[in-house]
């Protein structure tokens, strides 16, 4: 193996049965990909190198129960740092942490810790303590552990109420959504209401427009026609001539029973009573006066021409 994590043949020389020491190779990235090929490599020293951060495929190693990253330059872990589910020492003396990812709440089986010597953030260092004898480093463990636990729970409770205030702003924005459609379906209800209206009134004024113009074309044809009609010889109303028409009629009857009277005292046997005697008398006077008359003359003569 070279420095600057090269690749070297050397990697499987430095395995001692479960322990692989690769501390003071002036490392400046690990050979991830050559640790996975040593599963049985369960103990790694990479202390006293120049690590400055983890690869993210550096948590694959889930085989590791025991880390020595000490005296090297890491800033931060990797965010899922907590996969190396089996880990039970972890050695991070003399870095530059200054806090460490949620997900270390996941190191269950950690039994030790040492965080000493790192920028932690004072609430960090508070609870990790110091780590000078075996006693105070798995009490490290223990509360760094809980303390991460309960940071881990307060972001997932931050989360959910995170979550649970974007689905109440997505209902919110739904149901503004919704009241938007139900106002532009109510908008377009009534504009196609008035639009209806607006074509029933054009269409009575068409209408009405329409009969005022046939009315006025009827008009000035009734003008039209006028002066033609003014020459004709003005017919009396026919009222007048239905009841000249029925005086006729009566004059007729009592004409028709006056001859009838006439005819029944001269040619019958009742010439000789008292009231024929005066009607034969009135006839011949009537008939005597009225040969005289020119007026009578021109009658008979319309009537027998008739």
């Amino acid at each position: 193996m070279s420095r600057g994590g090269g690749k070297g043949p050397s990697l499987k020389d430095k395995l001692d049965g479960n322990e692989l020491d690769l501390s003071l190779c002036d490392l400046n990235e690990v050979p991830v990909r050559e640790l996975a090929a040593l599963p049985k490599a369960t103990i790694l020293d990479l202390s006293c190198n120049n690590l400055i951060s983890l690869p993210s495929d550096f948590c694959s190693l889930m085989h590791l129960v025991k880390l020595d990253l000490s005296k090297n330059r890491l800033q931060q872990l990797p965010l899922d740092f907590g996969r190396l589910v089996n880990l039970q020492h972890l050695d991070l003396l003399n870095n530059r942490l200054v806090t460490l990812p949620v997900s270390f709440a996941q190191l269950k089986n950690l039994k030790w810790l040492d965080l000493k010597d790192n920028p932690l953030d004072p609430v960090l260092a508070k609870v990790a303590g110091d780590c000078l004898d075996e006693k105070q480093c798995k009490q490290a463990a223990v509360k760094v552990l809980q303390h991460m636990k309960a940071i881990q729970s307060e972001q997932d409770r931050q989360r959910q109420r995170k979550l649970q205030a974007e689905r109440e702003m997505e209902k919110k924005r739904e149901a503004e959504q919704r009241a938007k459609e139900a106002q532009e379906r109510e908008l377009r209800k009534r504009e196609k209401a008035e639009e209806k209206e607006r074509r029933r009134r054009e269409y009575d004024a068409q209408k009405a427009a329409k009969q005022e113009m046939e009315k006025k074309t009827k008009k000035e044809n009734v003008q039209t026609r006028k002066p033609a009609s003014s020459s004709r010889p003005t017919q009396p109303p026919r009222h007048r001539h239905s009841w000249s028409r029925s005086v006729l009629r009566v004059l007729l009857l009592v004409l028709l029973c006056v001859l009838c009277t006439l005819a029944a005292c001269k040619l019958t046997e009742l010439q000789r009573q008292p009231l024929c005697v005066s009607v034969n008398t009135l006839y011949e006077d009537v008939v005597a006066a009225l040969q005289n008359h020119k007026t009578l003359q021109n009658m008979l003569q319309q009537n027998s021409q008739q």
